[in-house]
């Protein structure tokens, strides 16, 4: 009934008949040699603990989504490297001589969009770059949690330690003084257009730094930001030339969201067929591979004797719905890995040559077409699913009781859990709607086409979160099928998963709140406690059929 998929695994970067043939394997009653292999699953598939006291060093080149994440939940404090910070010194000591010679540079001494054209004087030069993140701190609505704001300051002190910002050594390291004392600012998460980037996003985290608006640490909670930067012995900024712009310009909202939204798709997307999923009705029809699987044996569950020649296409066509959607999760991850490490400030500032450049790198375009492609792709694994719960809960397909409960009538079972698993799916049906295909003018016409990249990566990790809501109601009526089905039994990794959700939910012999189940099954999805009990068994068929992982195993 319950049954893994070969959703990690292809051949020469392709999906083929291999993995549809991988895909009832694993359904097959395990030889001996597959019995033990759950005993090593914490040294195979469970994440370390990592000491919150180690450092992650950041260089500017090499920050991946999943250390930005692991940022975020404050698992690392952070350091610049060696190397990092001497690009910074002679990034700045270019501005320090721009301003000695007063040669003209767009947002060191002249105002800013529109404004570029106006000269400051040389005594108003700091006080232009504290009005700009007073004015450009214009967001709306509720704030980055805790966990979204250190990733955004973490990313946001990855892109300044390349050294094109021309941002101080002073004012860096004060950054990370912050992010080491979990000192966070009030980012409320609306107001950016994604060009110039996330403008008001990033002048809310200067904002706090600067000891105005509100902060959070795990000692105040919120309050206002002078009195938390003094409560950890920390100075409030006082921005010098160059460095207003310098910590706003760049995509770092919308990316640091990004990196969630791909990390929890990978987390949805490697797991054995999305956590799990019926076989044809109550069990699958083995005519369609007869020929690829030949002598194998088959699992208690499977039909062995069924004149059905072919299966609904949510059950027989897994392997190529999931497939694409695994590629679409390693695109984004594979976009998203590059814009991380970009420089994306403007002006940036060339050292090497004693010069400033004015560009274009703060442009959100590509993470917002690539989110808007990670939430068409991820849909479509809750699209699949929600029709697989139907064809479990419904007795004309499942010849097993209506929603699947004892006492029908008298009791209600999975009806209104599948309603909502429904109701999540056509939501995000909604929310796959682009945003990069908008546009508004901006800045006075100065900033004529904008990405909409902070919608796409608030969108983007919407539709990720229904996605495993989804699977959660998924997986708990596969598991309650099986209590149907009993003394027969699936693959021992599936009994795996079974025993796993049967921690945290009892069968349901009757009526009971829904909620909570479903919060106990999200749960178990989020922590990758499914991933953890499958993987041993995953790794053995893969290397049983010769099989590379995907982008994703790594």
């Amino acid at each position: 009934m319950l049954r893994l998929m070969a959703s990690g695994f292809c051949k020469d970067g392709r999906w083929s008949r291999e993995a549809v043939v991988l895909s009832l394997l694993m359904d097959v009653q395990e030889h001996n040699d597959f019995i033990n292999a759950g005993k090593e699953e914490t040294a195979i598939g469970k994440r370390q603990c990592l000491d919150p006291k180690k450092y992650l060093s950041l260089d500017g080149n090499s920050l991946n989504t999943a250390d930005l994440v692991r940022l975020g939940k404050g698992l690392f404090n952070i350091k610049l490297t060696y190397e990092a910070e001497g690009k910074v010194n002679e990034a700045r000591e270019v501005i320090e001589t721009i301003i000695k010679e007063n040669r003209v540079v767009y947002g060191v001494n002249t105002g800013f969009g529109k404004f570029a054209h106006t000269l400051i004087p040389k005594d108003k030069l700091m006080e232009l770059q504290a009005n700009l993140i007073r004015s450009h701190s214009a967001g709306v609505g509720p704030p980055l949690s805790v966990e979204r704001t250190r990733m955004l300051l973490a990313l946001r002190i990855n892109v300044l330690a390349k050294g094109y910002s021309g941002v101080s050594m002073e004012t860096i390291q004060a950054m990370v003084k912050a992010f080491n004392a979990s000192c966070l600012s009030w980012v409320p998460e609306k107001g950016t257009v994604g060009a110039s980037g996330d403008l008001a996003p990033l002048a809310h985290l200067t904002l706090g730094l600067m000891g105005e608006g509100r902060m959070w640490s795990p000692q105040r909670g919120w309050d206002h930001a002078k009195t938390v930067l003094e409560c950890h012995g920390l100075t409030p900024l006082v921005l010098k030339p160059k460095e207003g712009i310098g910590l706003i310009n760049g995509t770092q909202m919308m990316s640091s969201l990004a990196a969630e939204a791909v990390e929890r798709a990978v987390g949805v997307a490697r797991r054995p067929c999305s956590e799990a999923t019926p076989w044809s009705d109550r069990g699958g029809s083995e005519t369609p591979l007869s020929t690829p699987l030949g002598h194998l044996p088959l699992p208690d569950l499977c039909h062995r004797t069924c004149d059905r020649v072919q299966d609904a296409y949510t059950l027989r066509c897994i392997p190529q719905v999931h497939g694409v959607a695994n590629d679409t999760i390693a695109f984004v991850k594979s976009i998203l890995s590059t814009e991380l490490n970009s420089a994306t400030d403007n002006p940036l500032v060339f050292a090497e040559r004693g010069e400033t450049i004015s560009g274009g790198n703060f442009h959100g375009e590509y993470p917002a077409k690539a989110l808007d492609y990670l939430a068409i792709g991820v849909h479509e694994l809750a699209s699949m699913s929600e029709r697989r719960t139907e064809r479990l809960v419904n007795p004309s397909l499942s010849e097993l009781p209506a929603f699947l409960v004892q006492d029908g009538g008298l009791n209600s079972g999975f009806m209104i859990a599948h309603c909502t698993a429904a109701a999540l799916v056509s939501e995000s049906k909604a929310l796959c709607h682009p945003s990069s295909v908008d546009s508004l003018s901006t800045s006075a016409a100065t900033e004529d086409h904008v990405s909409m990249g902070g919608w796409a990566a608030r969108k983007a990790l919407r539709v990720v979160e229904h996605v495993e809501q989804v699977l959660a109601i998924e997986l708990l009526a596969a598991c309650q099928a099986l209590e149907f089905l009993r003394p027969l039994k699936s693959t021992t990794p599936l009994e795996k998963v079974h025993e796993l959700v049967r921690t945290v939910v009892r069968p349901w012999d009757h009526d009971r709140q829904m909620s909570p189940d479903i919060e106990a099954a999200h749960t178990l999805l989020r922590e990758e406690k499914v991933w953890e009990v499958a993987r041993p068994y995953m790794d053995q068929y893969r290397d049983r059929l010769g099989l590379k992982p995907l982008p994703l195993d790594d």
